[in-house]
């Protein structure tokens, strides 16, 4: 969920009044366009105005978030904020990068199985030799067992066992080296550029109105580590575009952008809540569980079945791209890392718990 030390602020708030200021009635389900489409009755679909009211109010009072969306069967119930402004999505990156790589495993251009010791993977002062028999599967599901120094911090390495302790595969730990490697192996077996992978697999299929390629840029303390991040900037809105094709399996306008396989797979347990919480402490008491899959956190043992098959992904300061199978819904939440401003880690949870708590199908 990580870069968990960054900051944001509040943008400047919309009147309540104006999130209502819709174009189109929906009452079955319609695929997003280029320009999303808003639901001009809400209650109608299950959410009442008032109880939106007060979420956005909460939001005000209790956040710092800077945009949001909610996206009910296609189409938008409730937004807040500047949902068009290009910010840091801190480690949703992750789950983008994850989206990407499934083109490349499905023509097997990118082998999950390859060990980083066959990719010629090493690091500054060397990697040990447990280490490198770490797979790229390994290193998309956080189970790669390398807790080498991040040369870009967001990971738990204070939770890490001693290096090389553990069989890859064996143990979960949400690292950035891992994630970080993951980047240049996508590079590496691809022979392409992340950003331009985002800008030909999503920005342009999806009719993404703000993605902007020239403010992408790789970041990260080659001293510590060789591997780079790759930062991402989005929009609220585009964001939502991001979920909402992982919502509809990877179709869009009836043309299949990732396959539904890939989709799957990348939403497939591959590390339980129990496993989690036992490796990390933050989840615990907090009124969700997560497991893991590929690069994507999967909700698990909610008592809310408008939960079932829920997944997300999230990042620091407060970026979230939550989807919710059982009930057709996007939620999209993001901060400003500039404004140096942060929700709480149990905010971010509260804002998602409180979103599906609204919706009330008739």
């Amino acid at each position: 969920m990580a870069e968990l030390t960054q900051h944001y602020k509040k943008n400047p708030i919309k009147n309540a009044a104006a999130i209502f200021a819709m174009v189109f009635t929906l009452a079955h389900m319609v695929y997003a366009q280029d320009d999303w489409t808003y639901n001009t009755n809400p209650s109608a679909s299950g959410w009442d105005t008032s109880d939106l009211e007060e979420l956005n109010e909460f939001i005000i009072d209790s956040t710092v978030v800077t945009g949001l969306m909610i996206v009910h069967n296609g189409a938008v119930v409730f937004d807040y904020g500047d949902i068009e402004e290009n910010s840091y999505i801190a480690s949703c990156r992750k789950s983008v990068l994850a989206m990407l790589y499934g083109k490349y495993v499905d023509n097997a251009t990118i082998d999950l199985n390859k060990t980083i010791e066959e990719l010629g993977i090493d690091d500054v002062e060397g990697l040990l030799p447990i280490e490198k028999k770490a797979t790229i599967e390994d290193l998309i599901t956080a189970r790669s067992g390398v807790y080498h120094p991040e040369g870009y911090a967001g990971g738990w390495q204070e939770l890490a066992p001693k290096r090389g302790s553990v069989e890859p595969g064996s143990y979960w730990l949400y690292n950035n080296w891992d994630f970080n490697v993951a980047g240049f192996v996508f590079e590496q077996e691809t022979h392409k550029n992340i950003y331009d992978e985002i800008e030909d697999q999503l920005a342009i299929p999806l009719g993404m109105e703000d993605w902007d390629r020239s403010i992408q840029i790789k970041q990260g303390d080659t001293t510590k580590s060789r591997y780079l991040a790759y930062p991402m900037d989005f929009s609220t809105r585009d964001m939502a575009k991001i979920g909402q094709l992982m919502l509809q399996k990877g179709e869009w306008h009836g043309k299949q952008i990732i396959s539904e396989k890939w989709i799957n797979k990348m939403i497939q347990q591959r590390t339980s809540y129990k496993e989690l919480n036992t490796n990390a402490p933050y989840f615990r008491n907090s009124g969700v569980n997560f497991g893991y899959g590929y690069m994507w956190w999967l909700f698990e043992d909610m008592n809310d079945p408008k939960f079932n098959g829920a997944y997300a992904a999230l990042g620091a300061m407060g970026q979230a791209i939550a989807i919710f199978p059982e009930i057709d819904v996007v939620a999209v939440y993001k901060t400003k890392e500039t404004y140096e401003r942060v929700n709480s880690f149990q905010v971010r949870l509260d804002i998602i718990k409180k979103i599906v708590d609204l919706y009330h199908p008739n």
